[in-house]
């Protein structure tokens, strides 16, 4: 499986990806405190068998700077997708997000309509009063920076995984999620959960013709509620299909079904 890289300046700021595969090409897009290399990757090699699979660094993570914190919103993101796609020649492209990539992902959808020809929502909501928030004290875990880079990793694996399975991941994935997550900027997890709040405090707008989309959602996700997938169903006019006994991070427990059904439905 070829693993490229590449970063091209917006507004005077590094913006980084990598891809992989060869092919049609999609648009992968991590969420809040993860990277381009966070993908699960029997999640990646699923997608590849169909795709060259382009994965953004959003802006302050991985090789991406962050720039004038305040500038970091959902739009902004959205727009240097827009830039990445203008660097890469592609007029056109399927687009998957997952949580706060897949608020993006919408973004870019609407701001670009004719730049994405399919989407895939994972675990992820639609903004405004429409979105089922997570629970105070889940929020709160989940943004705490304090404790240890090992602490941390514990707090965000419990979160992302179900609690029967959450010590399991930990053991053996605990040290691994620990060093990714020393390395990031305690600026841009803020300046992302600035940018979180202001997706949830204002209703969010539509393409006069949506793209086809399919959501897909962990029934037992604890940080975006899986309540939140009809809504996105019902929203978009699109598929839902909901994953049993799996949390948040639902694609690393069930990867090759959920490449697939990606897949099938945006090729």
């Amino acid at each position: 499986m070829n693993d490229e890289g590449g970063q091209l300046g917006i507004a005077g700021r590094a913006f980084s990806w990598r891809t992989l595969g060869s092919g049609q090409p999609l648009l992968l897009v991590n969420g809040y405190a993860a990277t381009a290399a966070d993908w699960d990757p029997t999640f990646l090699a699923g997608l590849v068998e169909g795709f060259e699979v382009i994965c953004p660094d959003n802006r302050g993570l991985g090789g991406s700077e962050l720039g004038a914190a305040a500038e970091l919103t959902i739009d902004s993101m959205a727009a240097d997708l827009e830039a990445l796609l203008d660097e890469l020649a592609i007029e056109a492209l399927p687009v998957v997000g997952w949580s706060m990539g897949g608020f993006a992902a919408q973004r870019l959808a609407t701001r670009a309509p004719g730049r994405v020809t399919a989407l895939g929502l994972l675990a992820t909501d639609p903004g405004g009063e429409e979105a089922v928030r997570a629970e105070p004290a889940v929020w709160d875990r989940l943004t705490d920076h304090e404790g240890t880079p090992r602490e941390q990793a514990t707090r965000l694996i419990e979160l992302l995984f179900p609690a029967t399975l959450a010590p399991e991941i930990d053991r053996e994935f605990g040290e691994l999620v620990a060093a990714a997550r020393a390395q990031l900027s305690p600026a841009a997890l803020r300046a992302q959960e600035a940018a979180m709040d202001a997706w949830h405090s204002a209703d969010q707008v539509l393409p006069e013709s949506p793209p086809p989309t399919l959501v897909l959602h962990g029934e037992r996700d604890v940080v975006i509620p899986a309540p939140n997938a009809g809504a996105l169903a019902t929203r978009w006019g699109g598929e839902c299909e909901l994953f049993p006994a799996t949390g948040h991070a639902f694609m690393a427990q069930e990867p090759q079904r959920v490449a697939t059904l990606l897949r099938e439905f945006l090729i």
